[in-house]
Formats: structure tokens, sequence, C-alpha cells
């Protein structure tokens, strides 16, 4: 029976020693990863990627705070998993323990150290996130300047010869423009040229055959004194139908 008692006294003395390293161990990580955090946010706060759009050392800039930023996250990550670890291990501990005798103190303290790595995560996922946010700014800041550095550095130059190229570009326009307004005159021409020579040619047959036939020349000048006459008659009896309609109207 002593025996018993003894051996249950040295698992209980293993069992704390056991869980009193557990938290040693998450108690230095919390606190290697609140300064680590302290830091982070420091830097989140005065982080500026403007400088890194500077001609003059853009790889020196690029190493500076840049690599500060990433070197830190990835340390902060590795004490976030180790502390995961280690709360995983007290969590399994404690639960083994519980199983023989429940204790409401180990429950409270592996709850209270998973509160801690709980908010260490969100407040580190929350810095990181505000100094992406501020490294996108930047980097469109930094295009935005580029643009307008290009811009202004650009010699006279190159502007002029830009202008002058434009503008051989548009007179090259309006000479092909002319030659075309030039071809469709030309062609008009020649089809007004074609029409008055078939014109004179109809011209001259009727000329011959009134001349040869005085009967024919008779009879076309009664057909066009009959014409005219039908086109007086026509008009008269237009005009008397329009006076009698207006006089209708205002009547």
């Amino acid at each position: 029976m002593e025996h018993e008692t003894r051996n249950i006294v040295i698992s209980s003395i293993g069992d704390e020693n056991k869980m009193r390293d557990y938290r040693k161990q998450a108690r230095q990580l919390e606190n290697e990863i609140d300064l680590k955090l302290i830091s982070f946010s420091k830097l989140g706060t005065n982080y500026s990627f403007s400088d890194n759009f500077s001609d003059k050392s853009p790889l020196l800039n690029k190493g500076g705070s840049e690599h500060m930023f990433e070197t830190m996250e990835m340390e902060i990550e590795q004490l976030l998993s180790k502390l995961t670890e280690v709360n995983d291990r007290m969590a399994e501990f404690t639960q083994n323990i519980s199983q023989a005798s429940p204790s409401a103190a180990l429950l409270h303290t592996l709850q209270r150290h998973r509160d801690i790595l709980q908010d260490y995560s969100q407040e580190f996922q929350k810095t990181k996130s505000n100094i992406n946010a501020i490294r996108e700014r930047e980097d469109l800041l930094g295009s935005v300047r580029r643009d307008i550095n290009a811009y202004k550095n650009s010699s006279g130059l190159n502007r002029r010869t830009d202008l002058y190229l434009k503008e051989n570009e548009h007179i090259r326009n309006s000479e092909r423009l002319v030659d075309d307004q030039i071809s469709v005159a030309i062609a008009t021409k020649e089809s007004l040229e074609s029409q008055k020579k078939s014109l004179s040619g109809i011209t001259q047959k009727m000329n011959n055959l009134a001349n040869r036939f005085p009967l024919i020349n008779s009879l076309m000048q009664r057909i066009n004194i009959r014409k005219r006459r039908d086109s007086i008659i026509l008009a008269s009896v237009i005009a008397t139908c329009i006076i009698v309609l207006l006089l209708y109207m205002f009547h």
C-alpha cells in the first residue's frame, strides 16, 4: 500500500514538473512574441516604401525596410508555430491528466495560454495587413512618380522629333487626299468629254438628216410648235386652277 502511494506521489510530482516545463516554454515564447510584435508594430507605423523608387540607390533601399519586414514576419510566424505546438502538447497532457483527476486550475491555465496565442495571432495578422496595404499604396504612388519623372526628364529634342514626325504624317495624309481628289476630277473630266463627243455626233447626224430631208425638218418644226402650244395650254389651265383654289381658300 505504501509502495503504491509512493508511486502515485512520484507520478504526480513528475506530471507537475512536466506541466511546469510546458508552461515555462509557453511563457518564454509568449514573451518573445510580445517583444517581436511591438517591434513589428513600430515597423508598420514607420514603414514606407517611398525610398524604394529612388533612382539613386534602389538596390540598397530594397534591402532595407522591406528585408527587415520579411525577416521579422518570418520570425514571428515561427514563434507562433512553436507556441501552437507547445499549447497542443499542454492540451494533450491536460486531457490525459483530467481523465484520471480533472483539475480546474489546469484547464484554466490551458485556456489562458490559448487566449494569449489567439490575441497574438490576430495582432500579427492585423499589423501584417496594414503594412501590406502601405506597400501597395506606395507601389502605386511610386509608379505614378516614375511616369512623371520620365516625362519631365525626356529631352526637348525627342519631343520636337515626335512633333515633326506627326506633322510629316499629317502632310503625307493630306497629299494622299489631294491625289485622290485630282484622280476623281480627271476621271470626271474624261467622262464629260466623252459625253460631249457623243452629243456632238448625234446633233451632227440630226442636222444631216434635216438637210437631206426637208419634209422631216418641216415635220419636226410642226411637232415643236404643237408641243409649245400644248405646254402653254397646260400651263394656263394649271394657273387658272391655282387662282380659283386661292380665291376659294381666302373667301
